[in-house]
């Protein structure tokens, strides 16, 4: 009966009935439980049709908020959401993920707390925690699989850390993994076959498959940023091998590349400013990072066959430069059936695309009939 009411589209009892098949004692019994743990409103009355007005019931997306954040290598974004995924507050922190696991966490709660004060929600009853991290994450878990530019986070209790400070659940995933889910929620829901890539300090994907998010065996799926670059296999990576994707097309990597040009270009967003001023030499360098990130990608499409290619990320923001080096690699490479339909798009949920996939992650958790069922019992 919730998962009916979880469309928005106000309801009455004879029409839930009519949809749930439920006698009217039992859905009264079902109502009056979700009422009482409040993800259920009654909105009162219909207007005057000449018979007696029937109540009206919808579900509460403020009954309760998540916690989430969008962690990267170098920044992250926190924020408190309700049930629907409505942003109600948000931050921005400067951080280092190299620093390690405690320090890096303690910033994300003193950060949350905040924001409760904020939105005026100290009180509120939280429903979870949804995090993403800048690595391989075993989801079921909660615990990172040898992340290659995170030390001291392989194997660490996030989950438990983190379920011991707000004693609500909390879910883990890789970052990339919920930039896809919020792209897929908030802006592409109607196409089940996605792939969403995220250009920064790192280079990642997440995949949409059927509309579910495909995590892998180990939550590896979608490392996109350690497989070989077809231009440049000698170039090291902070993951032990050469040649990578994100040695040589990262926005560090396109930085140095114009360094070694003698243009003053030291991090992600110098690289955009660059570009967006008209710097010839970055926009050749970010559409050279986009066409190797396009050979990998056309690996992806041969393979996959999504409907879509949404990339994001901080370089993304450097204009039409990168988006077109993507599609320039993957019409070449790729086979007309497969292209024919595709769609390569800059991102449409921005910078909160990860935030919005952690509130998905977790409205998914707590809103699902086994957890709903054993709140009410």
């Amino acid at each position: 009966m919730l998962g009916l009411l979880l469309d928005g589209t106000p309801r009455t009892r004879a029409q839930l009935i009519a949809q749930t098949g439920l006698a009217r004692s039992t859905l009264r019994a079902r109502l009056d439980a979700l009422l009482g743990a409040g993800f259920v409103t009654d909105e009162g009355n219909d207007a005057f049709t000449g018979g007696r007005p029937a109540n009206r019931f919808a579900f509460n997306a403020r009954a309760r908020v998540a916690l989430v954040a969008d962690v990267g290598a170098t920044r992250a974004t926190v924020a408190i959401t309700a049930l629907d995924s409505a942003i109600l507050a948000r931050g921005q922190l400067s951080l280092d993920i190299a620093d390690g696991p405690e320090p890096v966490l303690a910033r994300l709660i003193t950060a949350w707390r905040a924001l409760l004060v904020e939105a005026d929600g100290a009180d509120t009853t939280l429903a979870g925690v949804g995090l993403g991290l800048p690595g391989p994450v075993e989801h079921s878990s909660g615990r990172l699989n040898h992340p290659p530019i995170m030390p001291g986070w392989d194997g660490y209790e996030v989950r438990a850390r983190l379920e011991h400070e707000f004693g609500v659940p909390v879910l883990v995933d890789n970052e990339v993994n919920l930039m896809a889910l919020g792209e897929y929620t908030t802006a592409f829901p109607d196409l089940d076959d996605l792939i969403v890539v995220k250009v920064a300090t790192g280079i990642g994907s997440g995949f949409i498959s059927n509309g579910v998010l495909h995590r892998g065996a180990v939550g590896a799926a979608g490392d996109i940023g350690h497989i070989l670059a077809h231009r440049d296999h000698d170039t090291p990576c902070q993951c032990g091998n050469t040649g990578c994707l994100e040695a040589v097309a990262s926005g560090p990597a396109i930085a140095a590349t114009l360094r070694a040009k003698g243009i003053e270009a030291h991090a992600n967003d110098d690289v955009v400013d660059l570009v967006q001023s008209g710097n010839v030499a970055a926009g050749l360098a970010v559409r050279q990072a986009g066409r190797d990130i396009g050979d990998v990608l056309a690996r992806c499409v041969s393979m996959f066959n999504p409907s879509a290619i949404v990339v994001g990320g901080t370089l993304a923001a450097a204009g039409d430069a990168l988006l077109a080096g993507v599609r320039e690699a993957i019409y070449h490479r790729s086979l007309p059936l497969a292209t024919g339909g595709l769609r390569i798009v800059r991102s449409r949920a921005g910078e909160d695309a990860g935030v919005l996939g952690a509130a998905a992650m977790v409205r998914q958790h707590v809103l699902s009939p086994s957890v709903v069922d054993k709140m009410l019992s």
